[in-house]
């Protein structure tokens, strides 16, 4: 997605003939020469090496600080919707735990029993996430299952009555302000409670896996906007599902209930304290994603698998369990509550809140496999279609749509827009079938014959969600083909303007029901070119169809087969599905990426995908690291680290040794030592942990409970009260910091880099030198900076710019 005329970037499939002596080269092209000039590599001397450093002058330290950060920073060619751009808004979790004295001290003081509680612990909490995840679920699905019962049965009354009056004006009305009135009221949560709760909420949560702090993704207030979001899409009429969002739900759940209080309410439960850190925290979100998943489409192994495949970063065959075990009591939990709803009680047939049906039976020959693979080439060229166009779409809202009060009435035109399809679409579309064609909960008899009703008002007089099943399992000739290609458009068009709006709502359903109206156009046209076939059957094509049009949107593989094979219970059609979604997403990747991807690149986010960037082996962490660097004593002024931390806003600084007494300036930043964090200098200097204060360092209390009850919102430094004489006091930075973080010499490759933040989930790395002293820092925006392109056939690699405007 990234424009070619601003981009920066080798060309990976390119040849570069130096010998060419009339051909001018870039040199960011030239990446095979030896770029790393450190002595190590070079006769040059030492000194050569770093920047010298007079710890007393502390403003020129802060000026240069500025300037590079200033010089990193490209807020001029930034336009919205840019996707070469990373947003300095966001940052990394710190999952990599920080193994200092106090919790070395703590383990060894509370032993064996202590592990056994925090594990016996872990799983109470994650049975407690599968059930909480399952009610929530319950009430989505039974709200809008009322909801829309009201709601599509006085549509009924009033289109009958208005047909047999010859006044169809009023019913229109009518269904446009049933459409009206809940869009309005989720519109207006999302856009002036919880904007983060818009959406599907599975990039936010892919990105939270993947180890960003995305501000404000897992509180309960945007949990509570979720959920009456989510009810207000599905009853408004818009193409938008309750799958994705429950997918989010679960994820705040699990971040609420493993850290035992709320910070919203202010209220501490005084349980599951020793979960209080990060590490712990997005273990347990991506069990709650993986039971949303779950709940959405009773697959518990695709949930898993979900977990794994889009979002975990940092996974053991543990937290696999556990997951799995979430994921489980999630499916019972809804099964037992939706199955006494229902009327049948202990009949543990509703796993899922989305029901697609048992399919009997679904046999295929081999020669129609290679109709699998059109079908999913035609489902990859859709999705990339549907996808460039919501790109541009999301380019005008980020440029013209910004403010809350237009955001509200956009989400009410495209409400009025869907009402105004399926009415124009009933109305002119001739399109009658026989009451003993298949059940119909709602038909709408319009200009009918007695003893008929409108196939084209059993797509539009139900939820997304029915008329995917109905799509399904439908018998052959339930719909005309004129029907099903201008419902295909239509949706197609409604789908793609309803994602991104102010709204709760996901996209599996959409793009589920779109598919499985064009997959069975197909079916139905094999038919009639082999009418004597009896393989082609219209409902099996409209399973691979919809497989293949979000494939082809969302570019999953693994877990999307596990999830249809769960949710239509068919096992033995497992081949097509997988055959379909790979060829979708192969086909859709040539032209553009997936639409979660885009996203998240327009939001400026630095994710980090699964493999380092190819042939970027030439690039040293010397030239990608933070410098100069800012540094701390193991035993620091109060009054230097208010300073410091007032001044920049780094999360993270190398703690070193002092230089000796008769130094006057210290070549390099000292000897490395351990790491602390911006988070635990405020804890000190807010619980005022200073040496003077105290008789002896033996009386000094400092524990982890001190840490805890902080997480996770610590204060800002402004909030702390430090008077002048505290500021002439010191702090023992040992016992907190951690004393073994991991480093890197400054001749590592980027790739190197790239892999520890990756399957370690770390924050930083600070980057030494030969005799081990700090010489730089690497965050994750220093490694997600580079990243590779693709598009028709073409590669290359990308240099990031950084702005704070997204």
């Amino acid at each position: 997605m990234t424009s070619s005329g601003s981009r920066e970037n080798i060309l990976i499939n390119a040849e570069i003939d130096e010998t060419d002596h009339n051909v001018i080269i870039d040199e960011k092209l030239v990446k095979s020469r030896r770029r790393n000039n450190f002595s190590s590599y070079s006769n040059a001397s030492t000194a050569v090496r770093f920047r010298s450093y007079n710890r007393s002058n502390f403003n020129d330290l802060i000026e240069s600080i500025g300037l590079r950060q200033s010089n990193r920073t490209n807020n001029h060619e930034y336009q919205p919707g840019n996707t070469n751009f990373l947003s300095s808004n966001y940052e990394s979790l710190d999952y990599d735990i920080c193994e200092n004295h106090l919790l070395q001290d703590e383990e060894r003081k509370k032993g064996y029993k202590y592990v056994v509680k925090k594990n016996f612990a872990r799983w109470f909490i994650f049975l407690l996430i599968g059930i909480s995840t399952a009610l929530i679920a319950c009430f989505v699905d039974i709200s809008i299952e009322e909801l829309s019962s009201i709601k599509y049965g006085l549509l009924k009354s009033f289109v009958d009555s208005g047909t047999a009056k010859h006044c169809l004006w009023l019913p229109y009305i009518i269904w446009l302000i049933f459409n009206i009135g809940p869009v309005l009221v989720g519109a207006i949560l999302v856009a002036y409670i919880e904007p983060v709760a818009a959406g599907s909420g599975i990039p936010q949560v892919k990105c939270y896996l993947n180890g960003i702090k995305v501000p404000r993704v897992v509180r309960i207030k945007t949990l509570a906007v979720k959920t009456l979001g989510v009810i207000s899409t599905v009853v408004g009429g818009l193409a938008g599902g309750k799958e994705g969002p429950m997918i989010h739900a679960g994820a705040v759940v699990a971040a609420g209930i493993s850290q035992g209080k709320s910070t919203t309410f202010k209220k501490d439960f005084k349980i599951f304290q020793y979960f209080r850190e990060d590490h712990e925290k997005r273990d347990f979100v991506s069990g709650g994603a993986a039971a949303g998943v779950s709940a959405a489409f009773g697959a518990p192994i695709g949930g898993v698998l979900f977990s794994i495949e889009e979002g975990t970063s940092f996974f053991n065959q543990s937290l696999t369990w556990r997951t799995f075990f979430a994921s489980m009591i999630t499916t019972f939990t809804l099964n037992i509550v939706l199955s006494a709803y229902h009327g049948h009680p202990g009949d543990l047939s509703y796993p899922g809140l989305l029901n697609l049906g048992k399919f009997e039976t679904i046999s295929y020959q081999v020669y129609e496999i290679p109709l699998f693979m059109i079908v999913g080439i035609i489902g990859g060229l859709l999705g990339a279609l549907w996808n460039y166009i919501n790109y541009k779409i999301t380019v005008f809202r980020s440029k013209y749509i910004r403010k809350r009060w237009l955001k509200v009435i956009e989400a009410v035109c495209v409400s009025i827009m869907a009402a105004t399809m399926g009415f124009l679409m009933i109305y002119f579309l001739d399109d009658c079938k026989s009451f003993d064609k298949d059940p119909v909960k709602y038909p709408v008899q319009m200009f009918c014959k007695e003893g008929e009703y409108s196939a084209v008002a059993v797509l539009w007089f139900q939820t997304p969600e029915s008329t995917v099943r109905s799509l399904f399992h439908a018998s052959k000739g339930s719909h005309d083909d004129a029907t099903l290609a201008l419902f295909v458009f239509l949706y197609f068009i409604l789908a793609v303007c309803t994602f991104g709006l102010s709204m709760s709502s996901g996209l599996f359903i959409p793009s589920l029901l779109i598919g499985a109206a064009w997959g069975r156009l197909v079916g139905s046209g094999l038919i009639k070119l082999a009418p004597s076939c009896t393989y082609f059957d219209p409902g099996k094509y409209a399973l691979l169809g919809a497989a293949a049009q979000l494939g082809g949107v969302v570019r999953m593989t693994i877990s999307l087969t596990a999830i249809l094979i769960e949710a239509t219970q068919g096992i033995s059609f497992g081949l097509p599905v997988i055959t379909v979604l790979i060829m979708a997403k192969w086909v859709g990747d040539f032209f553009i990426e997936g639409i979660y991807d885009i996203h998240t690149e327009m939001a400026g986010v630095p994710l980090l995908p699964w493999e380092a960037p190819p042939l970027s082996n030439n690039i040293f962490v010397s030239e990608i690291m933070s410098h100069p660097v800012v540094a701390l004593k193991t035993i620091e002024n109060v009054g230097h680290i208010v300073e410091l931390l007032k001044c920049v806003k780094f999360n993270g600084f190398p703690v070193v040794d002092p230089p000796s007494g008769n130094q006057t300036e210290v070549n390099c930043y000292g000897k490395f030592r351990g790491l602390i964090l911006r988070s635990q200098l405020i804890v000190l200097l807010q619980n005022k942990i200073f040496i003077e204060t105290f008789d002896t360092i033996s009386e000094i209390d400092l524990n982890m409970k001190m840490f805890r009850d902080a997480y996770p919102r610590y204060p800002e430094i402004d909030d702390v009260n430090i008077t002048d004489q505290e500021k002439t006091y010191s702090i023992d930075l040992r016992p907190v910091m951690n004393p073994s973080p991991y480093t890197l010499q400054h001749s590592t490759t980027l790739p190197r880099a790239f892999r520890l933040f990756r399957a370690l989930g770390l924050r930083h790395l600070p980057v030494i030198n030969d005799t081990h002293e700090v010489i730089g820092m690497i965050t994750r925006k220093d490694v997600a900076r580079y990243r590779i392109w693709k598009h028709l056939g073409r590669m290359g690699l990308d240099e990031l710019s950084i702005t704070d405007k997204v």
